[in-house]
């Protein structure tokens, strides 16, 4: 307050009108932002801090100076994964098993966008849905104010065409159908981009790129070729690396956008994978035809055991990462996590309390990223493609049981001693067996307790 004698009548004034405009500039939000980074197909020996041939160094950076989480677990394929993702749930409670182009999801399902979203953040996803590969079934209606790329799976690098069939013209904006120009990679790095310059710096945001690399078809551009290490040899084989190092510096260019916006200390990143690699021939005849390369994929899971698509380590151990500067703990952590934690994680970050039950199987992690505290004994289950087969992890023990010629076939492993999934120990450890069947049998009992209603 302004006392006669004490300051002029221009500096009350002056005051006055510094009072008012104090009270009118909001104060920015300082919840912390998320970028969600997830490749496809990528699996745990391909990035080169983990020994694959492919030089990688943004992502070698985040893994020194960040967070490994050495043992996160996804499910066998994409959609389920990117189900798990987005709704804290397991997969097999909406019976998604496999790639999917129907609906996914229950169109009131709070999914993580959607949480977000309504305790006001900004969302976008640019990269691949397939969670529902319809216009009307796309991000928009669960929870992203902006979506960008292919509704349905992967897509061919530079004609966006994703299987032959009712889907395969899929890229979009914002549920409109549309056709762009470039490789798939570059085109979903610069909407990112474009979306984190464009956005309102007053609010946090939750950013969530699923790329589809390295899924098939490869075919980069030749300049990425031409960089790839002249020891890799084979066409499939130098296209393969060079998508992994063009996906790497498609995660470069995103991280130092939030470093020249200001915003990378109040931003937790993660990178992350939706599934084991892949050793399928690449020119798929199912994709229209984009002249990309015959052969074989050279994904690499070593040392684990198994592919994409299987229950083994190198099907759902995927090489993921966390970074969040002065908050997140660097290091390696072995504490076995999965896909279904992210929502429950970010959601509590976030400050965020759901008013209802949302039935999450995945738990906080934040004890883990901040401090590298022990979780309490869990199980981690998962359900392979087609109901053939389902998992359960309990401590370092690993039960999978599938079925093969209608015959029922169980396998145990030590994963502290064996984690090459090597040497069953069913016979040896009946009793465990035993215990972990009946566990097995009680998590399933709440599968497709989600189903979605049949389409209108």
């Amino acid at each position: 307050m302004c006392q006669p004698g004490q300051l002029s009548i221009l500096a009350c004034v002056l005051l006055g009108w510094m009072g008012m405009l104090t009270e009118q500039v909001p104060a920015a939000d300082t919840r912390p932002n998320y970028v969600f980074l997830m490749a496809d197909d990528l699996g745990w020996g391909d990035v080169a801090f983990h020994g694959g041939n492919a030089p990688t160094p943004h992502l070698d950076r985040l893994a020194r100076e960040g967070l490994e989480l050495t043992q996160h677990y996804v499910a066998p394929v994409c959609s389920p994964t990117r189900a798990a993702l987005l709704t804290g749930r397991y997969w097999s409670r909406f019976d998604i098993t496999i790639p999917v182009n129907t609906q996914a999801l229950p169109h009131e399902t709070v999914t993580l966008a959607r949480a977000l979203q309504e305790a006001g953040y900004a969302t976008c996803l640019t990269g691949k849905w397939h969670l529902g590969s319809l216009p009307r079934q796309g991000p928009n209606g669960f929870g992203f104010d902006h979506a960008y790329g292919s509704l349905a799976g992967g897509v061919s690098p530079w004609n966006h065409r994703y299987k032959q069939g009712p889907f395969s013209e899929t890229w979009h904006r914002n549920g409109t159908l549309v056709e762009e120009t470039g490789h798939v990679t570059d085109l979903l790095a610069n909407e990112a981009i474009h979306w984190l310059r464009q956005r309102d710096s007053q609010q946090p945001f939750f950013l969530y790129v699923p790329f589809t690399a390295v899924h098939l078809p490869v075919k980069e551009p030749v300049e990425w070729v031409n960089r790839v290490p002249r020891n890799i040899t084979g066409n499939v084989a130098r296209h393969y690396a060079a998508s992994i190092m063009h996906l790497d510096d498609s995660v470069g260019r995103i991280l130092e956008t939030l470093e020249q916006l200001g915003q990378r200390r109040n931003t937790l990143v993660v990178f992350t994978s939706d599934n084991g690699a892949s050793s399928a021939e690449n020119n798929d005849p199912k994709y229209p035809a984009d002249n990309c390369p015959d052969g074989r994929l050279t994904g690499s899971n070593r040392p684990f055991r198994g592919e994409k698509a299987t229950l083994y380590e190198g099907g759902i151990r995927v090489p993921t990462l966390v970074s969040w500067p002065g908050q997140v703990k660097p290091g390696k952590v072995a504490t076995p996590v999965q896909i279904a934690d992210w929502m429950p994680t970010l959601c509590a970050l976030a400050d965020i309390q759901p008013s209802k039950d949302l039935k999450w199987d995945g738990i906080d992690l934040t004890p883990v990223l901040t401090q590298h505290a022990p979780l309490p004994e869990r199980p981690l289950y998962a359900v392979a493609p087609k109901w053939r087969g389902r998992s359960v992890r309990l401590g370092n023990w690993k039960l999978i049981v599938q079925t093969q010629d209608q015959q029922q076939q169980i396998e145990l492993f030590d994963m502290a001693t064996d984690p090459a999934e090597s040497r069953n120990q069913a016979q040896n450890q009946p009793e465990r067996v035993k215990n972990m069947l009946r566990l097995l049998e009680d998590i399933a009992q709440r599968d497709r307790d989600a189903v979605v209603a049949p389409p209108e």
